[in-house]
């Protein structure tokens, strides 16, 4: 990297894997707003060098996040020094693209839009993350430390995590670059889609950032297995489609969608379309689509004054009695028990 390009790039520095001087720290460099509410802590940035959203919080186990949606007006260095609890980071990139190396002078490895780190330094090393100008990055940073204070005791989570990637309890320099994986992108979406407060958003917070944590381990557990990795045959651009796809049909799965109309719309082969769905929604193209409009049948008992009937054919079913079939299987119940219990 060159001299001219050091001078322009903002540098920021963090000291310390605990989340609120983590918070503290980047809202030093970036004066913007923090609030806070039950262990979670949100900083709202809107100003000439940055606009965008970091969270975050910890949870059992010596595990947090941190999690940024931004986009800077100059590139950002983020060098977090190596602390006494050597943790590991899994980051995925759900947006953007960024870049890490071990220490300022190491060498940088990108990882890209839909795709998985995971990383971890020697006691003389720090990770340092690198931001381009002008680009959304979405970056999940989950932060794992793996000194044991109570070694008596069951094995923790975390003591888990550290035996995986430490052999023989060794910490040195650690990257692995996963291949492009979309459904833990649609964990994460999960992961902020939870609407709840107080002690539940906590609680239902840790569960799914538990359940990316296991997806991430499983996928380089795969990788190295050579189980999955670039078998999918899906570039980049692809999956992109494939996403924006799943996203249409979700906001109106009422539609009278077709394998032939949606690969027009894509611009993907039929079997494009299938392999992409089948990777991110272990469902085929039809399946997906159904599954939605049930979802939304549900939505519309509890939410509107429809009748089945009404409900049925406003979502895009020719058959009262299909339907009911597949609510069934979904739900455990007939749609009319659903909408009985519901109404009591």
């Amino acid at each position: 990297m060159s001299n001219l390009n050091v001078r322009k790039m903002k540098i920021v520095t963090i000291h310390t894997e605990q989340i609120q001087t983590v918070f503290d720290e980047l809202n030093d460099n970036f004066d913007g707003k923090i609030a806070f509410d039950f262990d979670e802590y949100t900083l709202e940035i809107n100003n000439s060098f940055a606009k965008g959203t970091i969270t975050g919080a910890s949870f059992s186990d010596n595990i947090s996040y941190v999690q940024f949606d931004m986009t800077f007006s100059t590139a950002v260095r983020m060098d977090f020094l190596n602390v006494l609890s050597t943790p590991v980071y899994f980051a995925y990139c759900s947006k953007g693209s960024l870049s890490h190396s071990f220490g300022i002078n190491g060498e940088e490895r990108k990882f890209k839009t839909f795709q998985t780190a995971i990383l971890t330094s020697d006691k003389d090393q720090d990770n340092v993350l690198f931001f381009e100008k002008d680009v959304n990055t979405k970056l999940t940073l989950i932060i794992v430390g793996t000194q044991t204070e109570q070694p008596y005791l069951m094995p923790s989570l975390n003591q888990k995590v550290k035996e995986t990637f430490f052999e023989n309890n060794a910490t040195e320099n650690f990257f692995y670059m996963g291949s492009y994986n979309l459904k833990i992108a649609e964990k994460i979406e999960q992961l902020n889609a939870v609407t709840q407060t107080g002690i539940v958003r906590n609680l239902l917070k840790e569960g799914i950032l538990k359940i990316i944590l296991a997806m991430e381990i499983q996928q380089h557990s795969d990788d190295l297995n050579a189980f999955t990795k670039d078998v999918n045959g899906l570039t980049l651009k692809e999956m992109e489609e494939i996403k924006e796809l799943s996203e249409f049909i979700k906001s109106s799965p009422e539609e009278a969608f077709t394998i032939k109309s949606l690969s027009k719309k894509s611009g993907l082969s039929p079997s494009k379309l299938q392999e992409g769905f089948k990777m991110i929604h272990d469902r085929t193209v039809n399946d997906y689509i159904t599954h939605m409009r049930v979802l939304k049948a549900e939505i519309l008992m509890r939410t509107s004054d429809l009748n089945i009937s009404e409900i049925v054919y406003c979502i895009g079913f020719t058959s009262r009695s299909y339907f009911s079939k597949i609510f069934k299987q979904k739900f455990n119940c007939s749609p009319k028990e659903y909408k009985f219990n519901i109404s009591c």
